[in-house]
This record gives structure tokens, C-alpha cells and sequence, in this order.
């Protein structure tokens, strides 16, 4: 009887799992039989692994019982990284009628395994190379083999020593520390370019000195890059709404070394990395009013995937026309704007991806997006009934819409908005620097918590530790006792007073900061912003 053990990695959502693959090859009824809760994808290794083997590397054991063990057996698995770790257990375990093992179990140990096998022995890309990799590595492992074209994206984990390989001979090869034989370049991964994240080559070139007037709007997107707060911005057609979204990405700083291992991460998972290195730059989605729930939030037909929410991790989710979404993903979005993450089940499978992005959701007032509620002229004026009006704003789910910090309406801006040769519109670096300055704040702040910005921070330990001034906590119960703000909103309100502080350089929220984050919060006029305000940012 011979045994030996190989190890690689399943995923569930952008977790990864060490799999001990244990094969036994012994006489017996001849037969290959593989245990361990294996999907069909794992079932077909099985014919791969047998002729790539016998094309590439020796021959099978075709006289004897082979049995694979996929361990731990509780944990479903899928995918084909998992052929190379099968193929190399199963050559390791095959001794010869004499008993000597020319490739013995002993070389297998302290590696990890992730590759496709084509019938000819060559290797495949596969996707989420780098959470395995990064998995691998807080298990002790340090030497990790992958497809050559994948080796860069492996070779982003600190203290991993990596070798892209072409071909299951080559793997046996520098295993036994031979010469390794020459073969046939890997095949880039078959997803083309333009199903790829276009982020920052499609947005470098925006910026807010493009955009005249807008004061409010632009304080507002500034409080909400500086604490990650869900903002909504409100307004006609024309007036500006998908401009200022498409420019939050140029006021926010790069992300940290944490930070962008986890988004590439997603993005490896998502078959979305393809060889460009780590997201440096926060990433940008904006799904069409149309998208399914699983592109939205994650899922699809066999392993679960993310979503646009979870690829925007660290980023910037725009939803655009949100009144038009389906109502099934509307609903959905609950728990990413409450928790920051999204659980997806689909059958036995769960995964659960993070989705802590900065949310900004765009809708126009009325079904023709010509109603104005602070009136002026408008090139076509509304015709829409209220009754149409009302239903229209009803689209907007209540429970979701309470989950959004900031709602800022977007004025039409006429021909006395025009630029001003003695005030020029603030650029995005100089708004960059003080969203940075803030976001320094919160990181000390929060030193050693889960949570790293203020609209992450639950709201009980936000009243315990980080209080308001008395006198400011009392215009917010007031608020709360007249209806203006719910328990929920109350906290929100807490939250954005601090961001506010911290964008002002104030130690702790008073007054003038709670006032003014009743009027980000308020839909209505009713909490004007204060023309300190609206000085700074014009």
C-alpha cells in the first residue's frame, strides 16, 4: 500500500480553505474513486488528471485500486485548481513493483498546489490565485506552485517563494530538483479585456475643477469620502448628479497595503485581476439600473461569486437611476449599507464578501426627471402629475433609504453659475489632501478596532466612547422626539458629527457640527447647511 498528501485550496466566497488531497494507491478491484464532497468539475479531474499524466509524465496506475480523498470531507469543494495537487498525490503515491518511489510523498510537503491540467500536461490559469495564496501563507506554507502567468499575482504575498510552471512535468521536475524540460507557454486566461474592471484608466482624467458652483453637493461628497457615508444625490435631469459621482474616486486616497491585498483579492476571485498587480487605486462600479441581483451582490449558477458590490470594496458603487432598479436588489442592499458586507447562499453553498464601499445613489424627483422642487425655469418644465410624483418616490424602499447618511439635492445650475475668473472651482487634490487628513484622524481613532472610518463604527460603542457635546446631543433628541430622524437616523447623525469634526479639525462634535449634520441627513430645507459652510466649499 502506498499514501500520499498534496495540499491546495478551496474558496468559500473570499476565504480559502487548506485541502489535504490524500490519495492511497493499492491493489484491489481496479478503479479511481474520489470522495470528499466534489462537485462535477471535480469529478471530470479525474479523466484530466489520468491522461495528462500518462501524456506528460509517466503513466497512471492503471493495475490498481487509486482512491482521492478531499479533505476535510464536510466541506463542499469545486473547481479545477485542484488537478495539479490531485496528479502530483497521485504520482507520489505510486510506488513500482520493486518498491523504490522515484517521486516519493516527502517532496509534496510544506507546498501548496493550484493549477489546471489539460490532457497534454500543460497548465491552466485558474481563478482567485491570490486569497489561496494568501490563505496559504497564514497556514505556514511557503513555497506555493502556479501557472506561469498567474506568478506575479501569487508572488504579491510577502514571505512566499513562487514558481509559475508550464506543465505537470515541469512541477515533478523542479520538485526533484532536476533540470526542468522545456514547454509550451501557458494560454492567458480565456476572459477578455473588456470584461475587465476599467477603474482608474476610464476615470484619472476627471476631476472637480471641471464642475462650476455645486457648493453643497461638493461639501457633501467631500463629508462622505472622508467617512465612507452612503449619500443620495437628488435632482433633475442635467443638473449634475452623475458628473459629481464619477469625480468622488479623484478625492479619495490611494488605498493601504491592507486594503489592496483585500481588493485584489476580490477582484482574483472574481476572475477580474488578470495580471495587473494590485489595486492601488480605489475601484469604481456602476452597474446599469438593469443588472441582476447576482451581478449586483454576488451568486450566479454554481460557485458563488461577488458581486459589483464587493468588487467596489475600499471604492466607490455609483447607482444611477436607483429608483429603476429591480425592487428584489434595492432590498438587497440593506445589509451592505448596515454591516458592510453581503452574505450570499445559494443551496449548500454560503459565502459571505466584504462590501464596505462608499455608496452614492442618483434618482430624479419624477418619472420625466424635470421636477424641481425649488423652482426657476427649466428648459422643459415638469408635466408630471403628483400622483405620478408620489408613486415615483415610493419606488424608493423606506428601510433602505433610512440607511443613506447624506441626501443632497442637486439644484439646476443657470447661466449666473457660471465659472468666476476670481474664484476658480477647487481641484480634487486639493480635496483629496483634507479627505486624507481626515481619514489619518479616524485610523488613529480607531487604532486596533475592527473599523476604520466613522460610518463603520456601531452605534452603541459610538455613545459610550465617542460622545457629543451635551448641549449638541440635545439637538439630537430633539430631532429624534419630533420625528425629523429615527433611532437609526440618530445614529447616523452621530456618526456624520464626528466626520464633520474631523474634516474641520475639531477635537469633539458641538453644536455647529451637529447642526450641520442634520442638514446633510435632512430631505428638506428645513436644516439649511451653514454659509461657513458653503463658503469653504464654493
Amino acid at each position: 500500500m502506498a499514501f500520499a498528501t498534496a495540499h491546495t485550496m478551496a474558496l468559500r466566497g473570499a476565504e480559502g480553505h487548506l485541502i489535504d488531497v490524500q490519495v492511497d494507491v493499492s491493489p484491489g478491484l481496479v478503479g479511481t474513486t474520489l470522495v470528499g464532497r466534489a462537485d462535477k468539475s471535480l469529478s471530470e479531474a479525474r479523466d484530466r488528471v489520468r491522461m495528462a499524466i500518462n501524456n506528460n509524465c509517466g503513466s497512471w496506475p492503471a493495475t490498481k485500486r487509486v482512491t482521492i480523498l478531499l479533505a476535510p470531507a464536510d466541506l463542499p469543494k469545486s473547481g479545477t485548481h485542484l488537478d495539479l495537487a490531485i496528479a502530483l498525490a497521485v504520482k507520489a503515491a505510486d510506488t513500482d513493483p520493486k518498491g523504490a518511489v522515484p517521486f516519493g510523498p516527502d517532496l509534496l510537503a510544506g507546498s501548496l498546489f493550484i493549477g489546471e491540467l489539460s490532457v497534454s500536461g500543460g497548465l491552466r490559469p485558474v481563478q482567485g490565485v491570490l486569497p489561496m495564496v494568501m490563505a496559504a501563507a497564514s497556514h505556514g506554507i511557503t513555497r506555493v506552485f502556479v501557472p506561469e502567468p498567474q506568478a506575479h499575482e501569487a508572488a504579491l504575498v510577502p514571505g512566499v517563494t513562487v514558481f509559475g510552471m508550464r506543465s505537470l512535468a515541469q512541477v515533478v521536475a523542479q520538485l526533484q530538483g532536476e533540470e526542468v524540460p522545456d514547454a509550451p507557454p501557458v494560454a492567458s486566461p480565456s476572459a477578455s479585456r473588456l470584461a475587465s474592471w476599467r477603474g482608474e484608466d476610464r476615470m484619472s482624467e476627471l476631476d472637480f475643477v471641471d464642475l462650476d458652483g455645486l457648493a453643497e453637493v461638493r461639501y457633501a461628497v467631500e463629508v462622505a469620502a472622508a467617512g465612507g457615508h452612503p449619500v443620495m444625490l437628488m435632482g433633475p435631469r442635467g443638473s449634475g448628479k452623475t458628473s459629481v459621482a464619477e469625480r468622488i474616486p479623484s478625492i479619495l486616497p490611494d488605498l493601504t497595503v491592507e486594503q489592496s491585498l483585500e481588493v485584489s483579492a476580490l477582484h482574483s476571485v472574481a476572475g477580474t485581476l488578470q495580471g495587473r498587480g494590485l489595486v492601488r487605486r480605489p475601484p469604481w462600479f456602476a452597474p446599469h439600473h438593469g443588472a441582476s441581483g447576482a451581478s449586483v451582490l454576488g451568486g450566479g449558477s454554481g460557485r458563488v461569486r461577488p458581486g459589483q458590490v464587493s468588487l467596489a470594496h475600499h471604492g466607490v458603487l455609483f447607482l444611477d437611476e436607483f429608483a429603476h432598479f429591480r425592487a428584489d436588489v434595492v432590498e438587497a442592499l440593506r445589509q451592505p449599507l448596515e454591516s458592510g458586507e453581503v452574505t450570499i447562499a445559494r443551496g449548500e453553498e454560503s459565502a459571505t464578501y466584504p462590501a464596505r464601499s462608499l455608496v452614492v445613489l442618483a434618482a430624479n424627483p419624477c418619472p420625466c426627471g424635470n421636477y424641481y422642487a425649488g423652482g426657476g425655469a427649466l428648459l422643459d418644465p415638469c408635466e408630471c402629475p403628483e400622483t405620478a410624483r408620489r408613486h415615483y418616490g415610493r419606488k424608493l424602499s423606506g428601510p433602505v433609504v433610512d440607511r443613506v447618511d447624506i441626501w443632497m439635492e442637486v439644484a439646476p445650475q443657470g447661466a449666473h453659475h457660471g465659472r468666476d475668473p476670481l474664484r476658480p472651482p477647487e481641484p480634487s487634490a486639493a480635496i483629496r489632501a483634507r479627505v486624507a487628513r481626515a481619514r489619518e484622524v479616524q485610523a488613529q481613532r480607531y487604532s486596533g478596532r475592527s473599523w476604520q472610518l466613522n460610518s463603520a463604527v456601531p452605534g452603541p460603542v459610538l455613545t459610550r466612547e465617542w460622545p457629543v457635546v451635551p448641549s449638541a446631543q440635545a439637538l439630537m433628541d430633539e430631532a429624534l422626539s419630533t420625528g425629523e430622524i429615527t433611532r437609526r437616523g440618530l445614529t447616523r447623525v452621530h456618526r456624520l458629527a464626528w466626520t464633520v469634526a474631523d474634516c474641520d479639525g475639531v477635537e469633539q462634535p458641538g453644536d455647529d457640527e451637529v447642526r450641520t449634520a442634520l442638514a446633510l441627513r435632512a430631505t428638506d430645507a428645513v436644516h439649511p447647511l451653514p454659509a461657513r459652510i458653503l463658503r469653504r466649499a464654493s
